[in-house]
């Protein structure tokens, strides 16, 4: 009884194997010919170009202060020097905080503008994945080897989404 039971399996398991389909993707390929990427790409150039021009204004104020310094002559006195000294390094501690501020606040705003075409992108991907009933759909971006039958679906999800 046993000894039928383990042939049962040992049969219908190579054919279970058999049985699953994989797909491949290249959602690199796929993202890049996403049209409402310009548009974030544009808007992150916007916003990134605000906070440089935010920076050469610190910078140069920094620039300014440290020229001023350079420029007091030998006869002044320790404490006002020290005090300048002081200014540039709460200006440079400033310029820092602002810098690592706006590529935190470019960063979240990328995560922000990038969410919803990579959630319409999934939900594509399970779709055509559903309909085409594969087993896994795997990322095929440096494959070692694909065979005969694997099925690159990138562009039945680019025609779902509407992607030429």
């Amino acid at each position: 009884m046993i000894k039928k039971l383990l042939i049962a399996i040992f049969i219908a398991l190579p054919m279970s194997v058999f049985a699953q389909k994989f797909a491949t993707i290249n959602t690199q390929q796929l993202m890049e010919s996403m049209p409402e990427l310009k548009t974030v790409n544009e808007q992150l150039e916007a916003a990134s170009k605000k906070y440089e021009d935010e920076f050469a204004k610190l910078q140069e104020e920094f620039q300014k202060k440290f020229d001023e310094f350079q420029a007091l002559d030998a006869n002044t006195p320790q404490t006002i020097k020290d005090r300048r000294m002081q200014e540039m390094q709460e200006l440079d501690t400033k310029v820092q905080q602002f810098r690592q501020t706006a590529q935190q606040d470019l960063q979240r705003q990328q995560q922000q503008l990038m969410a919803p075409i990579q959630e319409s992108i999934m939900k594509a991907i399970q779709g055509v994945g559903a309909e085409g009933n594969y087993t896994f759909v795997f990322e095929n971006m440096v494959p070692v080897y694909v065979g005969t039958d694997v099925t690159d679906i990138t562009d039945a999800v680019k025609s779902r989404l509407g992607v030429k």
